[in-house]
């Protein structure tokens, strides 16, 4: 069966903020094709459903990073949200299925789930990656260190790349 949404897609719209993978109410809307202010009216009916653990506003401070970072609202003319976002925690995203009440949510959700859990797979494959490297590590001596500091360095994230923003000449 071919995915309604490519798992790709659904993974770059997967943060970590405040320590949890989440996913921004303005993303989810988007994903299930339905407004912004009508997934947060239906979370808002259903408030007992979404504890803090399921779902937290963003600070201005998170939002404006979020913005700077990944362009998220559009620039045009009343375009930009006068609320701060909703950030959905994998419980609260699967939550939503339930409160959306329709056959895309239901499908999107399933998608989500399924990217979620790829996510974690991945990350305890990286985590036993590194605690074999690190056994390894102590059982050889120096020779191979130069090997196994090259690994590590593949092993980084790697940093975002940051324009500088103003007026640059030529000369530098």
């Amino acid at each position: 069966m071919k995915a309604l949404i490519p798992v790709e897609i659904i993974e770059r719209k997967i943060f970590l903020i405040r320590g949890q993978k989440v996913m921004i109410d303005r993303d989810l809307a988007e994903l299930y094709c339905v407004e912004t202010r009508v997934l947060n009216q239906a979370v808002r009916r259903n408030l007992d459903r979404f504890p803090e653990d399921f779902m937290f506003q963003l600070t201005k401070e998170e939002a404006d990073s979020l913005r700077s970072q990944f362009v998220i609202l559009k620039s045009s003319r009343g375009k930009h949200s006068k609320y701060l976002p909703y950030a959905f925690t994998e419980q609260g995203v699967a939550m939503l299925s339930s409160v959306l009440n329709s056959d895309r949510a239901v499908h999107v959700n399933i998608e989500i789930m399924r990217a979620f859990v790829k996510l974690r797979q991945m990350l305890a494959s990286n985590e036993e990656l590194a605690r074999k490297l690190d056994a390894l590590e102590k059982k050889y001596d120096e020779q191979f260190k130069v090997v196994f500091n090259a690994i590590w360095e593949l092993m980084k994230p790697p940093e975002p790349k940051r324009r500088q923003i103003g007026f640059h000449s030529e000369k530098e």
